[in-house]
């Protein structure tokens, strides 16, 4: 026997084992988020889509790598509402930062669009672009110490990002002739944004409150009474939405959101469903 052999044999074999972990691992951890979706969707008789945004293990220059709502997810979340029965229940499990306005509110409509009921389940956060796509729904689910965030528009260039409401309050507070040219554009596309921002909130909730409340959640939501990044509690959710607020989450959502803490893959999408029939039909006990 060749001893010189075997050892590069087992040397090849345990290169390979090596290489091939982790394709193997995720294959794994893919299984097990199918297996909890299809068990959500059959225990709630709705299609479960998740959009879950984690921060990226691998980093560059040893900065991670973060996660948010993009083009691609919106793509594949409109691709998942096509793809559900008109008349379908649609349950989406929202973890993010939020992200691209633009992505955000073509979800935030396509979701309010869908004839069956819309639930948004919270197990953490989802604030800016996720608490627009929350707004879309009939029911938003939030785990007691999961947060939303204000929709209010950022602005940005080489300098910085500022808040729009920030930026409007410049002109009231300066004379214009002491402002100079670039914060006054700023200021411009500022006011469109708030607009802008305002009207796509109106949209979104105008048929669930009478039109005093639909301007009071503007109000709070849009026009900067907060800073971009406050957390607006379960309970403060609460008083502001209404009923449509719900504290509790199934646990399925737990054990699922468990299985994105080993994600490694730097690769698109985020957004993954299991397109099954529901066995229930809208207004049947779930």
């Amino acid at each position: 026997m060749d001893l010189g052999g075997v050892v590069n044999n087992i040397w090849l074999l345990i290169f390979l084992l090596m290489a091939l972990m982790p394709k193997l691992q995720q294959s794994a951890l893919e299984r097990a988020r199918r297996r909890e979706l299809a068990k959500l969707a059959r225990r709630r008789g709705s299609n479960v889509i998740t959009l879950i945004h984690r921060q990226e293990t691998i980093s560059f220059l040893g900065v991670p790598i973060s996660r948010y709502i993009d083009i691609e997810d919106s793509e594949e979340v409109l691709r998942a509402i096509r793809m559900t029965a008109k008349d379908a229940p649609i349950d989406i499990i929202l973890h993010t930062p939020g992200g691209i306005a633009l992505a955000a509110t073509q979800i935030a409509f396509a979701l309010k669009d869908h004839w069956g009921r819309k639930t948004v389940m919270i197990p953490h956060y989802a604030m800016s672009g996720g608490t627009l796509i929350a707004l879309a729904a009939d029911e938003i689910m939030m785990d007691p110490n999961a947060v939303l965030g204000p929709v209010d528009p950022q602005l940005g260039d080489r300098q910085g990002v500022y808040a729009a409401a920030s930026i409007l309050k410049v002109l009231e507070q300066k004379d214009v002739d002491k402002i100079d040219d670039r914060t006054l554009i700023l200021a411009e596309e500022a006011r469109k944004a708030m607009e802008q921002m305002k009207r796509i909130v109106r949209r979104l909730i105008e048929d669930k409150y009478p039109e005093e409340r639909v301007e009071e959640i503007v109000e709070k939501l849009v026009s900067g009474v907060y800073t971009h990044d406050y957390p607006i509690t379960a309970e403060e959710a609460q008083r502001l939405l209404g009923d449509r607020v719900k504290l509790g989450l199934p646990e399925e959502v737990y054990s699922l959101m468990g299985l994105y803490r080993m994600e490694v893959r730097p690769r698109r999408p985020s957004v993954e469903f299991v397109p099954i029939t529901p066995t229930h039909r809208a207004g049947e006990e779930r």
